[in-house]
């Protein structure tokens, strides 16, 4: 098991900021005196999936923050589905700008930290030097809150986000065995996983896990040191407070009701796997088409063959060389 007090092999150090009545565990590397990234990772992670990208950043000039987001890894883990709604989720952006004195950041998120990472350049273009989501393309505030339209979609279905909705359920089923449930999660939504491998076809009352392999030895891009850090960071306080990022939904689309028509107008970079699940989330629509018109100043948009939901870990080298070119064309332009 990872010794939590082992030397990590990452640059940078950890910093706490408090900001929006919690504590957040950031890792800080990079130039003092440089322009900021913060980078937001999503479900279920922590700052470490951004480990290979800290060095590529940091050598092109930016100070890289990387938070645990909140209910994960160091942060403060509060208790109330409410306090994970978005607007609580951008508001800790904003302030750890705010805690180290910068008026704007470049911005970069991955799964749930791409939505973060979008509406907050959305909310607060004077505050964002450019926006990078991967994975997961922006849509503005729909119709009907992303719940209805997974009810309305899968219906008598498996989905894992309704099936998250319930508190108590599915943190009894990932609880049980942390390991095995990162693995198969891990694996399950990567380009090494057969195709279709998370199955829309199971019934509703079906669980998460079963069915899906935990493989033995893992892909290599994920070293059994990785997860056994992942597994730390799960093993004291379990998933409930990562899921209720989940069961929040409804109530951002109840607040944040600016979100509707909203655009990207600052420079913005999308990337993702070509076998990325999420992309295919609303059958027969192209997401990334979809989101193309909401942006004004789309400078990079790029699907990584054979890769899945993973992106950062799965291909660092591909996705280094764009958010390096990403970001320094904000400098240069």
């Amino acid at each position: 098991m990872f010794n939590k007090k082992t030397q990590i092999n990452v640059p940078g150090k950890f910093v706490y900021v408090k900001t929006n009545k919690v504590t957040l565990r950031c890792r800080d590397a990079g130039p003092r005196d440089g322009p900021l990234a913060i980078l937001v990772h999503g479900w279920p992670e922590s700052w470490y999936s951004w480990r290979h990208q800290i060095r590529t950043l940091a050598d092109v000039g930016y100070r890289v923050i990387i938070p645990d987001v909140r209910g994960y890894g160091g942060s403060d883990k509060p208790d109330r589905i409410e306090d994970y709604s978005m607007t609580n989720l951008v508001n800790d952006i904003v302030e750890i700008m705010d805690s180290f004195g910068t008026e704007k950041s470049v911005l970069i998120g991955h799964d749930w930290g791409a939505p973060i990472v979008w509406n907050t350049a959305a909310l607060y273009p004077s505050r964002v030097l450019g926006v990078a989501g991967l994975s997961v393309p922006y849509h503005p505030r729909g119709k009907i809150s992303s719940i209805q339209l997974w009810k309305s979609i899968y219906k008598d279905r498996f989905f894992y986000q309704l099936y998250f909705q319930q508190p108590g359920k599915a943190e009894k089923e990932l609880d049980k065995d942390v390991g095995q449930s990162l693995r198969k999660i891990y694996y399950s939504g990567s380009g090494d996983a057969p195709k279709n491998i998370f199955s829309t076809t199971k019934a509703n009352k079906s669980d998460m896990l079963s069915g899906l392999p935990d493989p033995n030895p893992f892909p290599a891009w994920l070293t059994a040191e990785d997860i056994n850090y992942y597994i730390s960071e799960y093993k004291e306080r379990g998933f409930s407070s990562t899921l209720n990022r989940y069961r929040a939904q409804e109530l951002d689309w109840r607040e944040l009701t600016q979100l509707a028509g909203a655009t990207i107008s600052v420079p913005s970079c999308f990337i993702a796997g070509e076998r990325d699940s999420v992309l295919r989330f609303v059958p027969n629509v192209d997401l990334v088409a979809k989101m193309k018109p909401w942006m004004h100043d789309l400078r990079i948009c790029e699907l990584i063959p054979n890769i899945g939901h993973w992106i950062q870990q799965e291909s660092p080298d591909s996705v280094n060389k764009l958010l390096k070119e990403f970001v320094t064309s904000l400098t240069h332009s």
